[in-house]
């Protein structure tokens, strides 16, 4: 007999860590993106348009700016100059730079990624396991047929469309969808092209659609006679919060796609189809935007600037 009560304290627990993790993620991303200097230090004076205005000299810090009056009257013992209270400031140039997450190579990324997301598919699968849930509700049953095949790949190229126009329209009034981390995790290597598509997204599409669409869904909906359609509306929030790292508007944009595949995995019943739909999204935003270009600057490799 299964043991909802229990399935669904594991997969609240599994939902937090997720959750815990995308925030932060988010939050290494965004300071990443906003690092204006690779080194990961602050400008000095000396540096290039340091006298050119305050706009080029923002995030500089000035010498003076830290002392205090009697600091700068007398230096740091009461006994000095200004320059012997700066002299602490040269031992900080001996400071190794904090690491930021654009200096770690794609690869180690989209390991971590992997990683991450294969740990938290396997918890949910022995929980799945252990508390005897059924495979109809999770949309497994049965879990392959041709045509719900063809269907995901038919419901995945139509979301990736309209993901693709929301982009565009997103891009005109300066929104910015998620890019920075598209651009981070995209390979510069055949080997990592085959690592990204063949494993990282697939692991990806399966873990995500399980979690969110056969889990949170399927299982919820039939384990606590609950109507599936609000637990769509809720599942979706819950994963766009967990792409925090694309940024609000990349949020709103992910709430929505999970709205739709919410509502085809309802119609369908199957996880097959969300599933490749999801996969085949995040496929074709890699390949068209970061393996053919789109007219963007790539964002080097750490393998190729050091």
């Amino acid at each position: 007999m299964p043991d909802w009560t229990a399935f669904a304290g594991v997969v609240g627990v599994v939902l937090t860590l997720l959750l815990v993790l995308a925030r932060l993620s988010t939050a290494h991303v965004t300071g990443s993106a906003a690092s204006g200097d690779a080194t990961g230090r602050v400008a000095d004076e000396d540096a290039p348009g340091a006298d050119a205005g305050p706009e080029a000299t923002a995030g500089a810090t000035p010498l003076d700016a830290d002392l205090s009056p009697d600091e700068w009257n007398w230096g740091v013992d009461g006994a000095g100059s200004v320059d012997d209270a700066a002299d602490g400031r040269d031992l900080a140039d001996a400071v190794p730079p904090r690491a930021d997450v654009s200096d770690l190579p794609t690869s180690a990324l989209l390991g971590n990624v992997a990683l991450s997301q294969g740990l938290f598919g396997t918890l949910l699968a022995l929980a799945t396991w252990w508390a005897e849930i059924p495979l109809a509700p999770l949309g497994l049953a049965p879990a392959f047929t041709p045509e719900l095949l063809g269907l995901g790949v038919a419901l995945g190229l139509t979301l990736w469309v309209a993901n693709e126009l929301a982009g565009r329209a997103g891009a005109r009034f300066g929104v910015d969808g998620g890019e920075e981390l598209r651009a981070l995790l995209a390979p510069d290597s055949p080997a990592g092209w085959a690592l990204l598509l063949g494993a990282v997204l697939p692991l990806v599409a399966l873990f995500e659609e399980f979690l969110f669409r056969s889990v949170l869904v399927g299982a919820f909906a039939a384990g606590f006679a609950l109507p599936p359609w609000p637990l769509v509306v809720g599942s979706s929030v819950a994963f766009a919060l967990g792409h925090g790292a694309q940024g609000r508007a990349g949020m709103l944009v992910t709430g929505a796609l999970g709205l739709l595949l919410g509502a085809a995995f309802v119609v369908t019943g199957s996880f097959l189809v969300v599933a490749v739909a999801h996969y085949l999204v995040n496929a074709l935003e890699f390949v068209v935007h970061e393996g053919f270009g789109d007219g963007r600057e790539r964002r080097p490799s750490p393998s190729r600037v050091r």
